[in-house]
């Protein structure tokens, strides 16, 4: 169950599992689809495979239907602020060519 202020709510939690960051990033699809033109949110790295650790950040790969620019950084920030988690946001077109494969390979998307 996720919690917001102690009350149960779809966007805002604190996880432990993929499936549970996956739940959180589906619940916020909709708004970060509208302010910031994010079409698609997976998850990767560390949380994807079931080895976080109380230090792993969260590896996020998203696509956008629009430039982002400095709005990346507030999209970060947003992240966190749900995920109650540092994130790290990679964006798909930008994967550099020795980490793409890898990255596809294993990326949950909500």
């Amino acid at each position: 169950m996720l919690f917001y202020h102690g009350k149960p709510s779809s966007c805002i939690g604190i996880m432990s599992s993929a499936a549970e960051i996956r739940e959180i990033l589906r619940g916020c699809l909709p708004e970060i689809r509208e302010k910031y033109g994010v079409t698609s949110i997976g998850v990767f790295g560390s949380y994807a495979r079931g080895e976080e650790s109380p230090g792993s950040d969260i590896d996020l790969m998203v696509e956008f239907d629009r430039p982002i620019g400095w709005e990346l950084v507030d999209l970060t920030d947003y992240l966190e602020s749900i995920l109650h988690h540092r994130v790290d946001l990679v964006i798909r077109r930008s994967l550099h060519p020795l980490i793409r494969d890898t990255i596809l390979a294993e990326v949950q998307y909500a």
